[in-house]
């Protein structure tokens, strides 16, 4: 029997922290209108049961352990979407201070469908990429091999860690602020310091 995991891929959605347009877009991808089941896409509930994991929203540190627990529930083979630009890279929010970044800060991304918000047609061409990616897991696992040499887990850079504090501890996204931790704060001053002279003090003493 030629089996193919892409005849009857489940979703599950999980919202991260979005506007909630890309949800609206998600979820009208699956209405009569644009018919996504018509590919064999059933929306679940449940992770176990799940084969493609679509992420809406950016990635904080509140939601960084859901999105990864949800993840890790998944049985393989399976594929991430990231939906919208704020899934891809933090979007607008990219510069905010509770934002990590995108989707892939937090797990492997194997398929990227930006917009904002994106359309329904995007969504079901992701859902359709994705398929095929989860063909070539199946086909490595059968063969014996490691399905996480297919897609972005093959390339993924580990995303980043919180500490106790909460905070990113550690980040592999360079320094362009996105997933970056945190800046240090300034030191509190010891008792009986002089708090250091501001601009004005300066200026009055001149």
């Amino acid at each position: 029997m030629d089996h193919k995991m892409s005849r009857s891929p489940w979703v599950i959605h999980y919202d991260g922290s979005s506007c909630n347009g890309c949800d609206i877009e998600v979820l009208a991808s699956l209405t009569p209108l644009f018919d996504a089941e018509r590919f064999g896409v059933v929306n679940t509930g449940n992770p176990k049961h799940a084969d493609i994991f679509l992420v809406t929203g950016s990635v904080n540190a509140q939601n960084l352990p859901v999105v990864r627990q949800i993840y890790s529930q998944m049985l393989e083979p399976k594929c991430v979407v990231a939906c919208g630009i704020c899934a891809c890279s933090g979007g607008v929010f990219r510069d905010a201070y509770n934002v990590i970044g995108g989707v892939d800060r937090a797990i492997p991304v194997d398929v990227y469908a930006p917009g904002c918000a994106i359309r329904p047609e995007t969504v079901i061409d992701a859902i359709v990429e994705a398929c095929g990616i989860l063909d070539q897991k199946e086909a490595v696992m059968r063969a014996g091999g490691d399905p996480l040499t297919v897609g972005g887990a093959a390339t993924w850079d580990g995303g980043v860690e919180l500490g106790e504090d909460g905070f990113v501890a550690a980040a592999g996204a360079g320094a362009d602020g996105a997933g970056g931790a945190p800046a240090e704060k300034p030191a509190a001053p010891a008792a009986g310091d002089a708090p250091a002279e501001t601009p004005v003090a300066a200026k009055e003493a001149e």
